[in-house]
């Protein structure tokens, strides 16, 4: 599970729901309730189905950060960690070679193409990945760079004919080298697939979408199902399904600020300034709604996430609150 989350899905409990949960989760942890407040919390909990999913996804945020704590014996329980984290590293060496027995990026293009493989697991056999809050520069063999963003995991595959790059999760930005040989250098999604023309541009997967934005030269688009395509120019950018490309914008100067580790917001919603600094922090973080539309402005380090808040918190008429240490709620000051 990728704990950094601000968990603003259609459907999910509303932000106050959650702030209740989480509350009552950190009243309840330490088994030292009263039988009073155990008692209040049973009644909360079956007022509302709301409330039920809310404390279903506290327990499960909260899972990933309680182990150690909470048992009885702490030393098993981090060797049994190294043991489990042993074994991925273990899987992700069978991943590959199961791909390299397979055929250059078979693994990876079956990944992505008929979604028999979740993005969690076909990125334990990437050929880079970061986790949440990190990011990483890679320099290819023809001299292209690329910048992984935050939770994200690429297969790199290149040959005589083409550079290829497959993007299993997340974000990154490429600025491209002249080859030699004038291989194409392309980036597939589950979306489709997009032809650099000598160019730097950032794409970045969202869902059921894929965005890209370009900074130089061009990038043609091609959707998954070959029914659109699109050529986008320096300076603006486009977010496309597999079906079809929609209509071209400016490019947000924040897909490319990321890469020298810096949030750029500018005059956005709190609510989508939250957002983005969840993908960057592990536990939960969520806003208010009476807080939510407030306007932000500013450059802030994304690589130090409390910093940010208290840089929001100066700014603007809002609080923190942190029931747990892993969950973390931006309030109205009351």
């Amino acid at each position: 599970m990728n704990h950094g989350s601000s968990f603003s899905s259609p459907g999910t409990p509303p932000h106050t729901v959650l702030m209740q949960a989480a509350e009552w989760y950190a009243c309840l942890r330490d088994g030292k309730a009263s039988a009073a407040q155990r008692s209040a919390w049973q009644s909360w909990l079956t007022q509302d189905e709301m409330h039920s999913t809310a404390w279903r996804y506290v327990e499960e945020v909260s899972r990933g950060f309680e182990p150690v704590r909470t048992a009885p014996d702490s030393r098993r329980v981090v060797e049994q960690l190294h043991t489990a984290n042993e074994r991925l590293h273990s899987r992700r060496r069978v991943l590959t070679s199961v791909a390299a027995l397979a055929g250059t990026g078979v693994l990876s293009w079956l990944g992505w193409r008929q979604s028999w493989l979740p993005s969690s697991v076909m990125a334990l056999g990437a050929d880079h990945s970061t986790q949440t809050g990190e990011q990483s520069q890679i320099v290819l063999a023809d001299g292209s760079r690329l910048w992984l963003n935050t939770a994200s995991a690429i297969d790199v595959q290149f040959s005589a004919q083409a550079r290829h790059i497959v993007l299993i999760s997340g974000e990154v930005f490429i600025q491209t080298a002249q080859d030699d040989a004038a291989r194409p250098f392309t980036v597939q999604t589950p979306q489709g697939s997009m032809r650099a023309l000598g160019t730097q541009f950032n794409v970045r997967m969202d869902k059921d979408c894929t965005q890209l934005a370009v900074y130089e030269g061009a990038v043609r688009v091609s959707t998954a199902t070959g029914q659109s395509t699109a050529t986008v120019q320096a300076g603006k950018q486009v977010h496309f399904s597999a079906q079809r490309v929609k209509q071209s914008m400016d490019a947000d100067q924040a897909r490319e600020a990321w890469t020298k580790g810096v949030l750029v917001a500018d005059n956005i919603p709190l609510r989508s300034v939250i957002q983005e600094l969840g993908r960057y922090r592990k536990g939960y973080i969520g806003v208010d709604e009476s807080v939510a539309d407030l306007k932000v402005y500013g450059s802030f380090p994304i690589h130090d996430t409390d910093r940010v808040l208290k840089m929001l918190v100066s700014a603007l008429p809002i609080r923190i609150g942190q029931p747990l240490p892993w969950w973390t709620n931006v309030e109205a000051q009351h």
